[in-house]
């Protein structure tokens, strides 16, 4: 059996798909913007007529037709209307394929019968597309390229044994070259494709490169080119219809607990991990609740998400009673196959990222921090705050040099500091005298960061054993010893010609 592709070509898509829910009259387009000016990216009909041409920038359009319709292009909607158009599409061939932005190509191959002939199935094809409002162009021809070449230059169906004949008259730029290749055989005078074709393979590669020579053996059918469709995106969704309905939590519970069975196998299929599931309650009023988790990290454990849900699900209204559950992953992530057993790693690890999946349900996952470290000497910037939940835990680094402190806070005023360092002083209105003294450690600022607090030049930090128990992190300023005290400051002290003390830290 001979082969036969279908190519369709919508050459206003986009334009097409805006317009169909906000109709304009007139002249319409859809702006791009490129570089830093906005440029027509698709029109209708009405603006063509009016000499309007795709990439033409915005101004040169508004100079030529003042009364035109703007709206900015939406790409991701543009290719969210093709995919669905591809799977409409499935009704006339098993294999469907996205070919470029604005077109398909089906493989209809034995199947064209079924609706009459070849020319039924085109006229039908066209028929539904165009009163949905698509413009639309289409050919079937015996090879992917001649479908597609000829679906852009007016369409039609090529007999089978008439492939030579039938695009022989088409310009070169249809065998899908860049505009460069094309140019390039425009300056030598092969303008159509029956002139390239009777042209002898070897001097075209190496004076125009192996593209155009694939591209023309695509087109005559001597290379082949499958038509490789897409496969469709796993759904992450299971649901179940109750006999009788129900009102218990313990009964939602139980068929909560076989919706997930039956949703972490799919994920586990697939080694996906769920971040967020949606559980859809139906009542028998048809209502519905909805009850959304999130968790901490990618999991398919039925077990501990169903511990997740329990409160959700006794906060639930069931009103008459439930008759339908659905389940959904919503947003998932790749999850390698673990191993499952009951190592204390693996137990700690799971424990943390259930408290965190407890504690961000409540109060928001942006609310539940981590310190992770950072490279940096100053002691305010040596460490990050970051969502729990979208973070994996950091070793902190080794370090080589003085000891850091386990509580670090703003500097605090140090008074009545007397020697260096003071044998004497005062903080939080209580009197100290130093035991031993380790220092100084040396701290210059970052000139890359703005920082108020470090304005004042260089510290000198040290490390404060005193006699009544506690180990504090004092420094001064040794390139501006009278510090002025920052905004805020309670009872900081007045300049003097002595050195004024801080503290920032106090060990363990």
């Amino acid at each position: 059996m001979a082969r036969r592709l279908l190519s369709i070509w919508f050459p206003r898509l986009a334009s097409d798909a805006s317009l169909r829910n906000r109709p304009v009259e007139g002249a319409f387009a859809l702006t791009h913007r490129s570089g830093n000016a906005d440029h027509l990216h698709c029109l209708n009909l009405a603006a063509e007529a009016r000499g309007l041409r795709r990439g033409m920038p915005l101004a040169d359009a508004r100079a030529i037709c003042p009364d035109v319709t703007t709206r900015p292009a939406d790409l991701a909607r543009e290719a969210d209307a093709l995919s669905a158009l591809r799977r409409w599409a499935s009704r006339y061939a098993p294999m469907v394929a996205a070919d470029g932005t604005d077109g398909l190509v089906a493989d209809i191959t034995g199947v064209a019968h079924l609706f009459g002939g070849e020319a039924e199935l085109r006229g039908d094809l066209h028929a539904r597309l165009e009163w949905a409002g698509l413009s639309v162009a289409s050919a079937i021809a015996g090879t992917r390229g001649a479908a597609h070449a000829l679906a852009r230059h007016g369409g039609g169906i090529l007999a089978e044994g008439a492939l030579v004949q039938g695009i022989g008259r088409l310009p070169v730029s249809a065998l899908r070259i860049d505009h460069a290749t094309a140019d390039a055989l425009a300056r030598v005078g092969v303008a159509r494709i029956a002139d390239l074709a009777a042209l002898p393979r070897a001097p075209l590669a190496r004076r125009f490169g192996a593209a155009l020579v694939l591209r023309l053996d695509q087109l005559l059918g001597h290379q082949p080119e499958p038509v490789a469709a897409e496969p469709e995106p796993p759904h992450f969704g299971v649901r179940i219809t109750l006999p009788e309905p129900i009102g218990l939590q313990s009964d939602v519970m139980a068929g909560l607990a076989r919706l997930l069975d039956r949703l972490c196998a799919t994920l586990a299929l697939h080694q996906q991990g769920a971040r967020r599931l949606r559980l859809e309650l139906r009542r028998v009023d048809h209502g519905t609740a909805q009850v959304e988790i999130g968790l901490a990290r990618p999991m398919r454990d039925p077990a501990r998400i169903a511990a997740l849900f329990a409160k959700g699900v006794d906060e639930v209204d069931s009103g008459f009673g439930i008759d339908g559950m659905r389940l959904s992953a919503t947003i998932t992530e790749p999850l390698a196959p673990e191993q499952i057993g009951s190592g204390p790693a693996l137990r700690q690890e799971d424990a943390l990222a259930d408290l965190v999946s407890r504690l961000g349900n409540r109060i928001g996952f942006d609310r539940v921090l981590r310190m992770v470290p950072a490279n940096s000497k100053i002691p305010e910037r040596s460490f990050q705050l970051v969502a729990a939940a979208w973070s994996e835990p950091l070793a902190a680094p080794r370090r080589r040099g003085p000891l850091r402190p386990i509580t670090l806070f703003p500097p605090e005023p140090v008074t009545h500091a007397s020697g260096h360092p003071p044998a004497q002083f005062r903080w939080r209105r209580m009197s100290f005298t130093t035991l031993r003294a380790h220092g100084p450690e040396r701290i210059t600022p970052e000139w890359w960061f703005d920082d108020p607090s470090w304005r004042n030049g260089l510290r000198d930090y040290w490390r404060i054993e005193t006699q009544q128990g506690p180990r504090l992190w004092l420094f001064h300023t040794p390139q501006n010893p009278a510090w002025p005290a920052p905004s805020g400051a309670q009872n900081w002290p007045a300049p003097s010609g002595a050195q004024n003390w801080f503290a920032q830290g106090e060990f363990a």
